[in-house]
């Protein structure tokens, strides 16, 4: 890894302010569409795959007046689902020449290498997630097999990009499919934690400037809330989480070259049913209630420091992952939208 702390000319007298110009990256959001918000530290040191099991129902029952001399029987179906691990890797190498240029800077180099390696790893962690290190095998939440891909329809003006759209028509397409999915996952009356993922080009524009129209929203912010406005407040009315992030890596990975908006609940939620229920085998434990995960073996990528010959460091940083495993696709829709 490349040290360039060049010499530099001054005037004096002078004052150095001490603080660093950082070079700011974007802290993505990506990982909010994991169950719990984060990737689970699993992983035993090596382990090659992560083996799930799935457990299926099939209710049958007869009914007739008299005791009936053939009774049909219940079914229990097991299944295993896998995806692999992969190993990421990076290194940093560094003399006493390069502190002493560091300190001259007033820089940490070691820390420097150290937070660099990590930046590596947890970005290379966000395009596991969200598009697997082998997608022809259906890794990561954007070729998850089984989930919803949709395009933003044209508006009542005939209006298709975010841009032109008519706000409070682009608030209630979204919400629509907040609907579907918890139509899909039984989840209707529940609160649950909703995320939103996209651009910030696209996400922005619906947070800051498409304003809904006043005879479209006739509540308080009536034609001053934007879309983002407009959903959140009807996911707090009806007590849902609601979760709004970026990632720009998503933009043109829509379908037609457009950006794509992920929308999932990461989390399901089990009812509880007061009386006669007709799903009690919904108790059935041990149970996962995430739609979506991602292992790793660590918190944090491990650093293995070798003093190698001529006075220097050689630091290797490593971490075992999964890619992103929807194991609940039907939780996941991908939407396609264009500015």
């Amino acid at each position: 890894m490349p040290l360039i702390l060049p010499s530099v000319t001054r005037v004096e007298p002078n004052y150095v302010d001490p603080r660093l110009i950082l070079q700011i990256n974007q802290a993505s959001g990506a990982f909010e569409t994991i169950g719990e918000g984060e990737p689970k530290v699993r992983l035993g040191d090596g382990d090659l795959y992560v083996y799930m099991k799935t457990l299926e129902l099939r209710t049958k029952a007869a009914a007739a007046q008299a005791a009936i001399n053939q009774l049909p029987s219940c079914e229990l179906v097991g299944a295993e689902i896998s995806t692999p691990t992969y190993l990421l890797q990076n290194r940093a190498e560094y003399g006493h020449h390069d502190t002493a240029a560091g300190g001259r800077w007033g820089i940490d180099v070691a820390k420097g290498h150290s937070l660099a390696m990590r930046q590596g790893h947890f970005q290379l962690m966000r395009g596991a997630l969200l598009y697997g290190m082998n997608p022809q095998n259906g890794e990561g939440l954007l070729n998850a097999p089984g989930s919803t891909a949709v395009n933003l329809p044209a508006d009542t003006n005939g209006n298709t990009t975010v841009s032109t759209y008519d706000a409070g028509q682009l608030a209630q397409f979204l919400l629509q499919q907040i609907l579907s999915i918890k139509t899909a996952m039984y989840q209707l009356g529940m609160p649950l934690r909703v995320v939103i993922l996209g651009p910030q080009r696209i996400l922005g524009y619906m947070e800051y400037v498409d304003i809904v129209q006043l005879v479209q929203y006739q509540r308080a912010g009536a034609g001053s809330a934007t879309t983002k406005g407009l959903i959140q407040d009807i996911m707090a009315t009806n007590r849902d989480e609601f979760v709004w992030c970026y990632d720009d890596t998503l933009i043109g990975k829509g379908s037609g070259g457009l950006d794509a908006i992920i929308i999932t609940i990461p989390e399901i939620d089990v009812p509880d049913v007061d009386g006669i229920s007709t799903a009690p085998f919904n108790r059935f434990q041990p149970s996962l209630e995430s739609t979506i995960e991602m292992y790793m073996d660590m918190a944090a990528p491990r650093e293995i420091p070798v003093p190698i010959p001529g006075g220097a460091v050689d630091v290797t940083a490593e971490l075992r992952i999964t890619s992103g495993w929807p194991i609940r696709p039907e939780a996941l829709i991908i939407a396609s939208m264009g500015l």
